[in-house]
């Protein structure tokens, strides 16, 4: 599990290479291929002969069983298993593996990764691809990388020319205006035994406000905000994060309601590796979501693309005749649930600049081309050792053109346990998307009413 500074194996389809930052956006004649050999949000149209497709649209249209009620059904239910990588195997399938995936299925007997066919089912409103070929050939990163210039909505760089801006297509990625979800989350000890943590998350972007105004606050992204529902000893405590793109500049701002004191406080530790929410050490503040906030820590490589099996159309992982006994297993979750599928991902390098600080010293992307989520992330310790292996289990919100995941897992290496958020099968109306929210729903003031709810 030591580090591996080589560059990706033969066969990658690679990129070109850059380490600083883009000085321009990309030239008219190269933001044409967007909607032509290209898909609109910059992912490559065709397939590759045999195993992967070519892109046709994705999923936008329910499954006939879909009762719009936020309970999202698998689209393919008779989809059979192509073969399945476990310990017999691995060495043959390493090449389209991430060496946390080898690392996992080494350490134990029972993860297995089920192979099925690939469908590309990502799909994204109109008006997001609309917004990337737009951005294209206008929108460039700040002179420091830490910001956007020109950037309203949308993927800010689809044909990006570093690993700085392929990270961001992954911060800023669309995920529904203003959506709110009931999930559960586990920190299983390394013999199995758990306790769920329950949220209620909001997230609602700029734009997406009723009382949206372009010259209000210009530089968030996004609000946030996170009620603990149970367990009862953490009930009421309330998060919330003003999501600042520029993050040097102007940091995260952020502030929790304890509710056992009955106050508001800023929370400057809610970023970088500060502690993750009610997660037993078992997370930093920037593994939500896979990897989320200030990119200015780490120095970012682009090393290409690679064919890759990664979780993919994650359905039976909401089945709702499961429980979460059935899903959380010593060391993983059960992976007999999951499906993973052979498609192209961007490969992206962030190293620890000198000087700075973090308890990851690198940290490997592998961002799935067709939805700009990066879907295994592979984190390493200050010794060059291979330390957690971060899955994000997609799933395509077919009613709402939404690519997100179904649940997202970290695994560490070491102590054996991990932690998997995003649970919904026994959650109470787990998706609602399009909610209506203004401002003063994302104010300081507004935290103790939003904990009495």
């Amino acid at each position: 599990m030591k580090l591996n500074r080589k560059l990706i194996a033969s066969g990658v389809l690679m990129a070109s290479l850059f380490t600083g930052h883009a000085a321009a956006a990309v030239s008219a004649a190269d933001a044409a291929k967007l909607g032509n050999e290209l898909t609109p949000i910059g992912a490559e149209r065709a397939g590759n002969g045999n195993e992967i497709p070519e892109w046709t649209g994705g999923l936008t249209t329910p499954p006939a069983n879909y009762r719009g009620d936020g309970i999202y059904v698998d689209p393919f239910p008779n989809d059979q298993r192509l073969f399945t990588i476990n310990q017999s195997n691995v060495d043959e399938h390493a090449h389209r593996l991430s060496p946390g995936q080898v690392a996992m299925i080494r350490r134990y007997s029972d993860y297995v990764i089920p192979v099925y066919q690939t469908r590309r089912t990502a799909a994204w409103p109109d008006f997001e691809y609309e917004a990337a070929k737009k951005n294209a050939t206008t929108v460039r990163l700040l002179p420091s990388g830490n910001g956007l210039e020109n950037y309203q909505t949308g993927v800010p760089f689809p044909m990006p020319q570093s690993g700085l801006e392929a990270i961001w297509n992954h911060i800023t990625r669309y995920r529904g205006g203003s959506v709110m979800r009931n999930v559960g989350q586990a920190t299983p000890q390394a013999n199995g035994n758990y306790s769920i943590v329950r949220f209620q998350d909001e997230l609602t972007w700029r734009a997406y406000l009723t009382d949206f105004a372009p010259d209000n606050d210009p530089n968030v992204l996004f609000y946030f905000k996170q009620v603990i529902t149970a367990p009862a000893r953490l009930a009421g405590n309330v998060l919330l994060v003003h999501e600042t793109i520029d993050q040097v500049a102007e940091p995260r701002r952020a502030w929790v309601y304890n509710s056992g004191q009955r106050r508001v406080r800023r929370a400057p530790q809610v970023a970088y590796d500060g502690p993750g929410t009610a997660a037993d050490g078992m997370r930093t503040s920037d593994n939500f979501d896979m990897f989320n906030g200030a990119p200015d820590r780490y120095d970012w490589e682009l090393l290409g693309k690679k064919e890759m099996y990664i979780p993919y159309n994650s359905y039976k992982l909401l089945d709702r005749s499961l429980k979460y006994d059935d899903i959380i297993k010593p060391g993983h979750i059960n992976q007999e649930l999951t499906r993973y599928e052979l498609h192209r991902v961007w490969h992206v390098r962030a190293t620890l600049k000198d000087g700075e600080r973090h308890i990851y010293a690198q940290r490997d992307f592998f961002i799935d081309e067709d939805s700009w989520q990066a879907a295994v992330i592979d984190h390493y310790d200050g010794r060059g050792q291979l330390w957690r292996v971060a899955e994000a289990h997609k799933m395509q919100f077919y009613d709402q053109n939404v690519p997100w995941y179904a649940v997202e897992t970290l695994y560490d290496l070491l102590s054996g346990r991990y932690l998997v958020l995003g649970l919904t099968n026994e959650e109470r109306n787990p998706y609602t998307f399009n909610v209506q929210r203004s401002s003063s729903d994302y104010t300081p003031a507004a935290l103790r009413r939003d904990a009495a709810r």
